[in-house]
């Protein structure tokens, strides 16, 4: 890589030999090779025309900066960035025009997550009576076979042993769904703190 002063000796030639002419102010290109050099010049060679380079004016100040061709992974990095902020512009255009302070965001969540917090409890409810109903069929069951130690005992009726496996799979089904619940209600929560944290970011810095 050329040193700080041999770089200024190589834009001033690069300058020099670029002379100022009648039909516009003079151009000077920077680019690095594929070794690490840092070359100046009024045209940049073709093998480098794909290269990330600088446009220089005559007193060599940078004017332009243009981008290197970018790898098919650079790409798909890019825009997913660009997406991401695409998507970030439109969440925040859209708690500016839907807010009036940040206490209406508040408000809200408080709404919502009491909403979540009554399903939650009315689950927990039907799961508490689930469980009184699985033990209640479980203590019957005992008194059949295969749960019965006694070799006299009766095979378990069909009816009770449907009714046995349905309560146990719904009783499962339901703690599932109490687990997603409370998972979405910490989410939700996560989710309104962010944006209040973000709006009185924007209105802040609309103040200042």
């Amino acid at each position: 890589m050329v040193g700080p002063a041999a770089a200024l000796c190589l834009l001033g030639a690069a300058v020099h030999a670029a002379a100022p002419n009648p039909n516009g102010p003079t151009q000077v290109y920077k680019w690095v090779d594929d070794k690490g050099v840092l070359h100046y010049g009024d045209s940049v060679p073709a093998e480098y025309a794909q290269n990330e380079r600088s446009v220089l004016n005559a007193q060599g100040v940078e004017i332009r900066h243009i981008d290197g061709r970018k790898s098919a992974s650079q790409q798909a990095e890019q825009s997913q960035a660009d997406q991401l902020a695409r998507e970030r512009a439109q969440h925040d255009q859209f708690l500016l025009s839907t807010y009036l302070s940040a206490k209406d965001i508040e408000q809200l969540r408080d709404e919502r997550l009491a909403q979540v917090d009554g399903q939650i409890k009315a689950s927990m409810t039907y799961i508490d009576s689930l469980g009184a109903r699985l033990t209640a069929l479980q203590e019957r069951a005992a008194h059949f076979k295969p749960y019965s130690d006694d070799p006299n005992a009766h095979r378990m009726p069909d009816d009770l042993a449907e009714d046995l496996a349905h309560t146990a799979n719904e009783t499962r089904s339901q703690r599932q769904a109490l687990d997603a619940k409370r998972k979405e209600q910490a989410d939700m929560r996560a989710q309104f703190e962010a944006d209040i944290q973000r709006y009185r970011e924007l209105t802040a810095r609309s103040h200042s």
